[in-house]
């Protein structure tokens, strides 16, 4: 079983931490990342995109000019596509972009994103993380003395002053263990879980 120290806001370790294997010690599969990750943005896309095609667009109801006789190609309408203003062949049409990955997959993927960021030496646990009014001065320096940029911040449930303190901070990313993803862990160099959120990731994913 992983073995972390667990440290306060203030940066000093208070006590040490056993890992749960299943999650994080798991193998780092990164195929299975790569496709849950395809998975995640694909399934964002709204797929609202359109053209016309030349039955919809407007005009064109008169033929331009007599089939015959005049030494020019036949034309049928001034909206066929090869037409200034006419319709678009084979454009975008709305449809949906998602993708299904099993759960199995998406579970095995999360537990392989959690387990790099322990063997990468890039999670950090809190003891608790309390902001009594929100106020984007104290993560800043919260995170100044933990030293840490680019991090994804997750606790067991989402408190208000927390979340209004973090989420000006450019790079940083707070969120409930509910939601947790790969997406957000790959994207995040440092993740920083406080002992609730690792009890619930536990909890929930194991």
């Amino acid at each position: 079983m992983p073995t972390v120290a667990v440290y306060n806001t203030a940066g000093e370790q208070v006590s040490e931490l056993q890992l749960n294997d299943k999650v994080f010690g798991a193998a780092i599969r990164p195929d299975l990342m790569h496709q849950v990750v395809l998975q995640y943005l694909a399934n964002r896309r709204a797929g609202t995109h359109k053209v016309k095609n030349r039955s919809e667009v407007a005009g064109g109801g008169r033929k331009p000019w007599r089939q015959k006789g005049t030494g020019r190609a036949r034309q049928g309408s001034t909206r066929s596509p090869q037409w200034k203003g006419g319709g678009v062949v084979f454009g975008p049409t709305p449809r949906s972009h998602a993708i299904s990955v099993p759960k199995k997959v998406r579970r095995l993927a999360l537990y392989s994103a959690l387990s790099s960021k322990v063997a990468e030496g890039k999670l950090l646990v809190l003891d608790q993380l309390e902001i009594p009014a929100p106020k984007t001065k104290e993560m800043a320096s919260v995170l100044k003395t933990l030293n840490l940029s680019k991090a994804l911040i997750v606790d067991s449930e989402k408190k208000q002053p927390v979340y209004l303190s973090a989420r000006n901070i450019e790079g940083v990313k707070y969120m409930e263990a509910n939601g947790i993803n790969v997406y957000e862990l790959l994207r995040h160099d440092h993740l920083v879980l406080t002992k609730d959120a690792v009890a619930k990731v536990e909890e929930v994913f194991a």
